[in-house]
């Protein structure tokens, strides 16, 4: 039995005992004026354009197919829908089916619509009843079952929940539904099989990811310019473009030819008719003041120019006259594989210019998805003028759609590079709000295939990549052969910001999701679980980035600067002159020059001085001889966890603890307020007396850096 809604006729519908065919489908949504809503009684297509819809989907995406040729099954279905999409309905409320409060997404109904198109197909070819409540539990089990092979775990789940659903709302089903939960007790990621702690979502792998991040910054910072300048003088020419006839074109063409100063435009790639090196007739036309849709420039031939004066162009073009490209005479310059440099692109026209600004575009998206942690989603929410002030720190504001009915303006904070990607998106963008997406990208005069009406981010990915990589040659840009979808830069992300310490914190604010965990250590759950791939290239850059600290340290401590304060102080200095007294023995013994400070760095580098650095204090905690170690005294320390714990941290009485002159502005901050509030007369005694203590505390600190 065909299931396929485009080439069914709409089935007789049956009656249902709960909804009117008159009835609006999609009641519990703001809904657009002037654009038509779906109701109960339509039987092949529900269009959902009314709500909505959000920018990462495309329309056929908010269209729910409950066209199912069997009337029994057709009901079904759209009974279903409706009371997801409206669980506040009367009738849905006083029936007592299990249904959620918020009312579900034309989305995630489409893809429980498919499932039981699915379902309704598998049970016509099995011989099962069109009763619900006649079947087997082991049946309904079987159906999902055999997709275990050839489904992932968290399709499998969906499939649960869809098969699930025919119990839950079946007081709201004509008919009624199952007659019993087919997995009780368990819940859909249980029955599936599927741990709750997995997450699927590759990383990029970090071959890929620099380049691919160096790529995109190159093209916004470097290359963006470039192109965005060709594009305004395209447009001026275009607006000067004021003649209206080519009559007079010899007498132009002649008097454009005698300005030694008037370039001559030249093809760069085959397009069009032209090939590399030709004169491009139509762009020369235009600057000439002829619009390039007036015949016979749109030919791109020499088609109306005289042909002794068009041999003549020809010429001036070899002499030293050609441009290449037409609309710019200077580019960035970039270092090719080769050593040399020149050139990032080479030489852009109006065709290689709607191309460029497409490829910008996606180098916007590329570098807001890697470094801002947001979803695909909401970076296609982000519209003109997002860019805020949020908190003194720049941040962009966006819709929040997942887990979330209430579609919040939210904020994420961001970089200054980030900031800049967007504003050059915005610049990119011809859609009147957002910044990555359009009715129609570019006017119609430079459309050019593939260009389509609308932004694909994954394919927008795929397609920088694609383009970078054909252009090595030229601009010396390259990115490695690697998966990289829209989802993996915010799990990435993820994961690389749950590798430092105390960031979990920071992960749940910008994921909009609760920690697991408030200690950071290397085993953070879900997204921010940490990478084989990583692993290493992380360790060895925090291992170099504390040991140029370090090595600073003891440059500064041999000149005779003070590198801090605090018992942790006094070790370190220890340490390092230890090293010092290494070295001069090395020296003297012939096997080291005297004062050589590259011996002495590696030294300092195989002593295995153990120093972490903190906003608050440096911490010499030593694993190997964690004596006196304030953080771990009288504490649980978790199973797997190493190194000091960070939240117990007592600057003032630690042994390990170095302070020094950086760290004095919060200790400052921290006194002035507890002095504030110990100002206040109505405090409770035992409150007074806390804040006392801490200020004790904070001012024994102060006094180590101070004295």
């Amino acid at each position: 039995m065909s299931i396929n809604a485009l080439s069914l006729p709409a089935p007789a519908p049956l009656a249902s005992a709960f909804f009117a065919d008159d009835e609006a489908a999609l009641q519990s949504f703001p809904l657009t004026e002037g654009v038509s809503v779906p109701v109960f009684g339509d039987t092949v297509t529900w269009p959902c354009h009314a709500y909505r819809k959000p920018a990462n989907l495309s329309p056929s995406m908010w269209v729910v197919n409950v066209g199912i040729e069997d009337p029994v099954w057709n009901l079904r279905v759209r009974e279903m829908v409706m009371a997801l999409f409206n669980p506040a309905h009367p009738a849905v409320e006083t029936s007592g089916a299990r249904v959620g409060p918020a009312p579900a997404n034309p989305a995630s109904c489409l893809r429980i619509a498919r499932m039981i198109h699915d379902l309704a197909q598998w049970a016509a070819e099995t011989g099962l009843p069109a009763e619900l409540g006649r079947w087997e539990m082991d049946s309904a089990r079987r159906w999902v079952d055999k997709r275990r092979d050839e489904r992932s775990p968290a399709t499998v789940a969906s499939y649960v929940g869809c098969m699930r659903l025919l119990y839950e709302l079946g007081p709201v089903l004509t008919g009624g539904g199952l007659a019993a939960d087919p997995w009780p007790g368990q819940s859909n990621r249980k029955a599936a099989g599927y741990a709750a702690e997995d997450v699927k979502t590759e990383n990029i792998d970090p071959k890929v990811w620099f380049p691919l991040i160096r790529a995109a910054w190159t093209y916004i910072h470097d290359f963006g310019p470039d192109i965005l300048r060709a594009r305004q003088r395209y447009q001026q020419l275009k607006q000067d473009a004021h003649r209206t006839t080519t009559d007079t074109l010899a007498e132009v063409a002649e008097e454009y030819l005698a300005g030694a100063d008037n370039p001559i435009p030249l093809h760069t790639h085959v397009s069009g008719g032209g090939k590399p090196g030709e004169v491009q007739w139509a762009l020369l036309g235009l600057l000439m003041g002829f619009p390039v849709r007036l015949k016979p420039f749109h030919h791109r031939t020499r088609q109306g120019f005289p042909a002794g004066l068009a041999d003549r162009i020809e010429e001036a073009a070899r002499g030293g006259r050609g441009l290449p490209g037409g609309l710019l005479a200077e580019y960035a310059q970039a270092t090719r594989p080769d050593g040399s440099t020149g050139s990032w692109h080479p030489g852009l026209c109006p065709r290689r210019l709607v191309r460029e600004l497409l490829i910008l575009r996606g180098a916007c998206y590329v570098f807001v998805a890697a470094l801002s942690m947001m979803r695909d989603s909401e970076i296609r929410e982000i519209t003109r003028d997002s860019v805020v002030e949020f908190y003194g720190a720049p941040a962009v504001s966006s819709r929040k759609r997942k887990l979330d009915p209430d579609q919040p303006q939210e904020r994420w904070w961001i970089t200054e590079p980030v900031a800049e990607a967007i504003a050059v998106a915005e610049q990119v963008s011809r859609h009147p709000e957002l910044i990555f997406s359009s009715a129609r990208q570019f006017e119609p005069d430079e459309e050019v295939p593939g260009l389509g009406e609308g932004f694909d981010s994954n394919e927008s990915v795929k397609d920088f990549i694609r383009h970078v990589n054909r252009g090595t040659a030229h601009h010396g840009l390259h990115i490695p052969a690697g998966r990289v979808t829209p989802h993996m830069f915010r799990k990435t992300m993820s994961m690389l910001t749950a590798e430092q310490p105390g960031a979990e914190i920071a992960l749940g604010i910008q994921l909009k999701h609760v920690a697991a965990r408030a200690l950071a250590n290397r085993t953070t759950e879900g997204y921010g679980a940490p990478d084989a791939n990583w692993a290493k290239l992380l360790d060895k850059a925090v291992e170099d980035a504390r040991f140029h600290k370090l090595s600073q340290f003891y440059d500064a401590h041999h000149a005779g600067q003070v590198v801090g304060f605090g018992p942790g102080a006094a070790n370190l200095e220890a340490a390092f002159d230890a090293v010092k007294d290494n070295a001069a023995r090395l020296a003297a013994n012939g096997l080291a020059r005297q004062g050589d400070v590259n011996v002495e760095h590696d030294l300092l580098r195989k002593a295995g001085i153990s120093l972490r650095f903190g906003k608050l204090n440096h911490c010499m905690f030593d694993e190997r001889n964690p004596v006196g170690a304030k953080c771990i005294e009288n504490a649980i320390v978790p199973k797997g966890h190493t190194g000091p714990l960070i939240d117990r941290c007592q600057p003032s009485r630690c042994a390990n603890s170095l302070i020094g002159e950086e760290h004095l502005p919060p200790w400052q901050a921290e006194y002035g307020s507890l002095a504030r509030q110990l100002a206040k007369k109505k405090l409770a005694p035992c409150r007074r007396a806390a804040l006392q203590q801490q200020l004790i505390e904070v001012e024994s600190v102060m006094a180590r850096v101070n004295k």
